[in-house]
């Protein structure tokens, strides 16, 4: 406990700060897992049901990947020393770009692909780097409301950097898009948005916004975080799933979701890579992730691709449409989503708490998401599926959720 004469001001604002936060039930706690990502989760000495995790194909415990990362070990070592443009970039770095190239190269025809350490990075660089493609203030972005926190901040940082005019504009209503698009005279334009929305669990309407960006001379970058993987025949993600091809896409992709691993990656016409290598400060400044997870990622989306990836999609696609038929709630909030992100909206924070606290108790992990992760009024619980979820869990899970709705409304009833 800090002594109360040793506080000074910052300390004290932020012990401030921190009691505002949880006055408002918006306060947020680490939880430590004791076991692999799975279904099946180990906290505080209990085992618990997770519907929580990114893991849509289940592949983060997958043996064939740990396998993988134990021979990426003993080829490559545990660090990679330096960035990518002094010494750490290896030839399994290298292995990994082409192979997720190719994913896109039917998507963006003339298609490289550049690795990064985290999903966060390689938005923050992606925006920066193409923000500044045109002289200061001659840049527009028109970034989707419901973007991630990582576009929104590479977003301001963008503007921030270069002056770049920044519209907000809804997914759900492209025609006040494209009257925008039509008055800017700017001469670089870039749209981003996501691929499935990480709260919602929607599409973003890629044919529709490609058009504009086609229309409109505009860059259109998508992250595809969610989607990768999971979405068309091949895993490929949104870009197969809509059967859309161009050069003026920056695709990003996760590989710390459905591909069960750790990293992102960006894919666009050549040139835009080679644009990013030369002036993407986040990627010419980080040091390069260790070359053994390339390696155990390269064996990842051989899986994806195969047989096995096919299945899993299959068995994903399955649980979903169970959830769609078969939850059915009194009052709360059912999202008609078709992705493995299946939100319920409870509105309270209040509410959302003790919904994940009741889950808790019965033997599942699905945290509250409160703002400022969404918005005031829409605290929610987030679920998401798994191919390693069987039909029997989910029905299970359905059963709860209906018995826990009944007793919140319950308490509220009674306060």
């Amino acid at each position: 406990m800090t002594n109360s004469s040793n506080i000074f001001s910052a300390l004290h604002l932020a012990q401030e700060q921190i009691a505002d936060l949880e006055s408002q039930l918006l306060k947020r706690k680490l939880r430590a897992t004791q076991s692999p990502c799975d279904t099946r989760a180990l906290v505080d000495g209990r085992e618990l049901r997770a519907f929580c995790s990114n893991d849509y194909l289940g592949l983060a415990n997958h043996p064939a990947l740990v396998k993988a990362l134990a021979e990426g070990g003993q080829k490559y070592g545990v660090g990679s020393g330096a960035s990518h443009l002094i010494s750490g970039h290896s030839v399994a770095h290298e292995l990994l770009e082409t192979q997720l190239a190719s994913f896109q190269k039917q998507h963006i025809p003339s298609a490289r692909a550049l690795f990064f350490s985290t999903g966060y990075l390689s938005n923050l660089t992606a925006i920066t780097a193409f923000a500044r493609l045109a002289p200061q203030g001659n840049t527009s972005i028109y970034s989707a409301k419901l973007n991630h926190a990582s576009l929104i901040d590479g977003v301001r940082l963008a503007s921030a950097q270069t002056q770049a005019s920044v519209t907000l504009f809804d997914h759900t209503q492209i025609d006040s898009l494209n009257g925008l698009l039509k008055i800017d005279q700017r001469p670089l334009k870039i749209i981003v948005t996501d691929g499935v929305f990480s709260m919602d669990g929607d599409k973003a309407p890629m044919k529709e916004l490609l058009k504009l960006a086609e229309q409109h001379d505009a860059l259109l970058l998508v992250d595809d975080a969610h989607g990768f993987g999971v979405l068309g025949k091949h895993g490929h993600g949104i870009l197969e799933q809509d059967n859309i091809c161009s050069d003026r896409i920056i695709y990003i992709g996760t590989l710390g979701k459905a591909a069960g691993v750790s990293g992102a990656f960006v894919c666009a016409q050549e040139t835009f890579i080679e644009w990013l290598v030369q002036k993407g400060r986040p990627f010419i400044y980080s040091t390069a992730t260790p070359p053994a997870i390339a390696h155990t990622l390269s064996k990842s989306l051989e899986m994806i691709k195969g047989d096995e990836g096919a299945n899993r999609r299959t068995q994903l696609n399955k649980l979903i449409r169970i959830w769609q038929d078969e939850m059915q709630f009194s009052q709360w909030e059912k999202v008609s989503s078709y992705t493995a992100i299946q939100p319920v909206i409870l509105g309270s924070n209040a509410n959302a708490l003790l919904a994940s606290k009741l889950l808790d108790e019965a033997g599942y992990w699905i945290p509250a998401i409160r703002p400022p992760t969404v918005a005031n009024g829409s605290a929610r619980l987030r679920i998401t599926f798994s191919a390693n979820h069987s039909e029997a869990d989910l029905r299970q899970l359905i059963a709860t959720l209906k018995a826990i709705e009944h007793q919140v409304l319950e308490k509220a009833k009674h306060e």
